[in-house]
C-alpha cells in the first residue's frame, strides 16, 4: 500500500533521464567512477548506500569512504542477524570512518502483530522478509532519489543480467560492482587490507538473517546458503514496483 511505501519526489521520466545522465558520465560503468558521479554530481545529498555488512560489503563501503564518508549508509537490522554481523558493522564503520550509518529496524508494533513469536521465517519467509526488510527499507529511502547496492552478476539467480544502472519505483538504483568477479573482489580486499566478515572463513559466502543462512559447500552457488531448500533466492527489496 502507498502508506507503507513512500515514493520519491522525482517522476518516472526524471528518474530515467538522470539514469541516462549518469551512464553518459561514466559510459564504461566502472565501479568507483560511477559511484563518485552518482554521489557528487548527479544525486548530491539525495543518494544512499544499502549495505548488509555481509561477506563482501567492505569493498563498496571502502570506496564510499574514499568518495565521501558522510554518505548515508542504510543497514537493515532485522532483529534476526548474526551477532557477528552486528559486531562487524560497528568495527568496519569505525575503521572506514563512515559517519552516517543509519540502522534501520522494523516497526515494533507491526512485529508484535505479525510475528509475535519471531518464527514467521519458518512458515512464510517471504512475509518475514517483507516485514523486516522491504517495508522498513522503503520508509528509510524516503527523500532519496537514488540508492547504491553491492550486488554482482556472478552471484547468480536473477542477478546474472544485473545492469549497472536501473530505475525502480521512480528511484535510480546503481550497482557499481555488477561486473566484478570474485577474484577481483578478493584482490581488492588484499590490496586495501580490508577485514573479512567473521563468518566468511567458515564458508558463509552470502550472509543474511541467521535462521535462513547456512555455509556454502564447495562448488555451490555463492548464494546457495540463503533460504536453503526453499523456492526463494531474494529477500524482496530488489525488483519491487511500489507506488
Amino acid at each position: 500500500m502507498r502508506g507503507d511505501h513512500p515514493i520519491p519526489s522525482q517522476s518516472h521520466n526524471t528518474a530515467h533521464m538522470r539514469a541516462a545522465r549518469l551512464m553518459n558520465r561514466v559510459p564504461d560503468g566502472v565501479g568507483e567512477k560511477i559511484m563518485r558521479a552518482a554521489i557528487e554530481e548527479v544525486f548530491p545529498f539525495r543518494v544512499g548506500v544499502l549495505s548488509s555488512f555481509g561477506a563482501e560489503s567492505a569493498v563498496i563501503l571502502h570506496q564510499v569512504a574514499q568518495i565521501d564518508p558522510a554518505t548515508p549508509v542504510l543497514f537493515l537490522e532485522t532483529g534476526q542477524l548474526f551477532a557477528q554481523t552486528l559486531q562487524y558493522q560497528e568495527e568496519l564503520s569505525d575503521r572506514l570512518g563512515l559517519t552516517d550509518v543509519r540502522v534501520i529496524r522494523p516497526d515494533p508494533v507491526k512485529l508484535a502483530k505479525r510475528d509475535p513469536n519471531n518464527d514467521l521465517w519458518k512458515t512464510d519467509p517471504g512475509a518475514c522478509c517483507h516485514l523486516r526488510k522491504v517495508v522498513p527499507l522503503e520508509t528509510a529511502l524516503e527523500g532519496f532519489d537514488a540508492w547504491i547496492t553491492g550486488r554482482k552478476r556472478f552471484q547468480g539467480g536473477t542477478r546474472t543480467t544485473l545492469p549497472v544502472v536501473e530505475v525502480e519505483n521512480r528511484r535510480v538504483k546503481v550497482n557499481p560492482l555488477a561486473g566484478w568477479s570474485q577474484d577481483r573482489l578478493d584482490a581488492y580486499f588484499a590490496e586495501h587490507d580490508l577485514p573479512r566478515h567473521p563468518l566468511w572463513e567458515f564458508g558463509y559466502l552470502s550472509i543474511g538473517c541467521h535462521p535462513c543462512t547456512r555455509p556454502v559447500a564447495a562448488g555451490e552457488d555463492p548464494r546457495a546458503g540463503r533460504w536453503s531448500g526453499r523456492d526463494k533466492t531474494e529477500c524482496g527489496i530488489h525488483g519491487n514496483k511500489w507506488g
